[in-house]
């Protein structure tokens, strides 16, 4: 005879199985892969300006893997440039934290300290980035550096740090540019123009560049040189800040003054 009392703990059993075997949530890797997408849509997004998406890709990111060092360092760049700087050195810290041997998010947060005019903790930052042994650009912060100490201003220690960046990195065009400025500053344009000339080879002018090579060989009075220069930065950056130097310096010189 069939027994009512029976058949409940088999229906039990059967739900209990149906539970075991429903739908199980994306697992810990699946979820950091999410998150590195987001991410990388994140930075893309900030490339090309659309900063809202990137914003919403971000913290997406930073939700699915909230201890996902690239993510906060990402929202960190974008926090910087639309002028949130709180957000920005929490994330920076953030990141930082997560990876405290990441020399590339150690180079971001070095970059956003000089902009703060904090020299000191800038300069420390990037030393703890080009020092990091697993690093294989270690003439970026080297540079960076340099460039941070020539707002103190200390060009002696600036002109150091460009040094050693081209030793690790004799090719690289902002530590030749920066060479390249201070030895005009000093007067010495034979130098000034070796540097330039080696930044020439490696990279395309900007309108910097061109601006000082004009006022470089016009002080060692090569006319055809500079004259050539002169044409680039017209043709190339008639908008540019220096290029409207060159109009007023070309002006004073007409007029005598």
């Amino acid at each position: 005879m069939f027994n009512k009392r029976s058949a409940v703990p088999l229906v039990l059993s059967f739900a209990l199985a149906a539970c075991a075997s429903g739908p199980k949530g994306p697992s810990e890797a699946q979820t950091l892969t999410a998150a590195k997408a987001n991410t990388q849509l994140g930075i893309e997004y900030l490339r090309t300006g659309e900063m809202d998406l990137s914003r919403k890709r971000l913290e997406k990111a930073i939700k699915l893997a909230p201890d996902y060092a690239g993510a906060h360092d990402a929202i960190a760049v974008l926090y910087e440039q639309v002028g949130e700087r709180e957000l920005a050195e929490k994330h920076y810290r953030k990141s930082i934290r997560l990876e405290p041997d990441n020399a590339g998010s150690q180079n971001n947060y070095g970059q956003f300290l000089c902009k703060a005019k904090r020299y000191d903790e800038a300069e420390e930052i990037f030393k703890r980035a080009a020092s990091n042994p697993f690093y294989r650009k270690p003439w970026v912060p080297l540079t960076n550096a340099g460039i941070c100490l020539l707002g103190v201003p200390d060009e002696k220690r600036a002109e150091e740090y460009f040094r050693q960046a081209l030793q690790s990195q004799p090719e690289y065009a902002p530590a030749l540019m920066s060479m390249g400025s201070i030895n005009y500053a000093r007067g010495n344009y034979l130098s000034a123009r070796a540097y330039l000339q080696r930044y020439e080879a490696v990279a395309e002018h900007t309108a910097e560049s061109l601006w000082l090579a004009i006022r470089t060989e016009y002080s060692l009075r090569d006319h055809q040189a500079w004259g050539n220069y002169a044409l680039m930065l017209r043709n190339s950056f008639p908008d540019s800040e220096q290029y409207m130097l060159l109009q007023e310096w070309e002006n004073e010189r007409r007029s005598g003054n």
